[in-house]
């Protein structure tokens, strides 16, 4: 113990272990408390998945608002990769009813060549080699730090020289970080904006119900829906274990999601880690709500209406009919 409280009293000692003690530090606070996130980042710097994704919402908006202006900017945005991605789509529609893919390609006036199988785009090797990179140079600083460290240390003890007793400094008073838990804001006490009513029953296999956010002034703001997410058993019709409910933003890149599942779905833990990978698990019951905001929009998805199917699967598994109440509310 004495030994350790001599070691404490050594500058040098003193000044690796806090070099050390703010390295570990810094790495954990850069990787696990406030990573970098980008934001604001141009379409075409997208990868090419979200790049086509970003190309299907841009055909369904259009299908809706036919604004031919708007849609010739959306696909410009894309950059080179633009007319490959929009074969891509007319290959495999997905979703997309293939009339909207022909009125949205003569909308941006592109003369689509043979359907040829799209080319994947590489990634990037810069960012590549720092994601590689970071973590090594950080392992190399901290070995380099605890072997300055040992070798001090050791050559301390060998040569038997001690420093200077150092005197009593006032004690350091350590700045306290004041964290508080984030909270979403609560929905204002005004009328949505716009207001929607999505209903699903039993046997319909192809539900997906979208609609279109516009101001009040009648500008495009984005678009929201309610659509199947996961289905259970086997045989028709199908038996809807899940819901997804999406919110899509102009002015936001990201789609966000949240997952409105049944108690079977959110009890079993497989299936909610399942799901978990299409947005954020909510258990879907009467009256509950549940918020979804992007950088302009805040929706909320209230359950009008639930009701399970009876059946020969597990009890509360999936529903006979689920009406849902879409409110946007715009975030100042």
């Amino acid at each position: 113990m004495d030994a350790v409280r001599e070691q404490i009293n050594k500058p040098i000692v003193v000044g690796i272990a806090a070099l050390i003690l703010g390295i570990l530090l810094g790495v954990f606070y850069g990787w696990v408390i406030n990573p970098v996130e980008w934001t604001d980042s141009a379409v075409e710097h997208l990868r090419i998945d979200l790049k086509e994704d970003y190309l299907r919402m841009a055909i369904d908006s259009y299908a809706v608002n036919k604004d031919a202006q708007l849609a010739q900017q959306r696909y410009t945005q894309l950059g080179d990769s633009a007319e490959q991605l929009l074969v891509t789509v007319q290959t495999n529609p997905g979703s997309a009813s293939p009339a909207s893919i022909e009125e949205f390609t003569a909308a941006v006036s592109v003369q689509l060549p043979e359907t040829t199988p799209a080319a994947e785009e590489e990634p990037a090797e810069g960012s590549s080699f720092a994601s590689i990179a970071l973590p090594i140079l950080c392992v190399v600083t901290l070995l380099v730090a605890a072997g300055l460290g040992y070798y001090f240390f050791i050559r301390s003890r060998e040569s038997g020289d001690d420093y200077p007793e150092m005197e009593t400094y006032p004690e350091e008073t350590q700045p306290t970080d004041s964290w508080s838990e984030t909270t979403i804001a609560e929905v204002s006490d005004e009328p949505p904006m716009v207001q929607f009513m999505a209903s699903y029953k039993l046997g319909d296999d192809l539900f997906d119900d979208s609609f279109s956010i516009d101001s009040p002034a009648g500008e495009f703001l984005g678009e929201c829906g309610v659509g199947i997410s996961e289905s259970i058993g086997v045989g028709d019709p199908k038996k809807v274990t899940a819901f997804e409910v999406w919110l899509f933003d102009k002015n936001d890149i990201q789609t966000v999601t949240k997952v409105l599942m049944s108690a079977h779905a959110f009890l079993d833990e497989a299936i909610r880690q399942r799901l978990a990978a299409k947005g954020e698990p909510v258990l879907a019951e009467a009256e509950s709500e549940s918020i979804l905001e992007t950088q302009t929009l805040r929706l909320t998805a209230r359950v009008v209406d639930i009701e399970y199917g009876n059946g020969a699967l597990p009890e509360h598994s999936f529903f006979d009919h689920l009406v849902l109440e879409l409110a946007v509310h715009p975030k100042f």
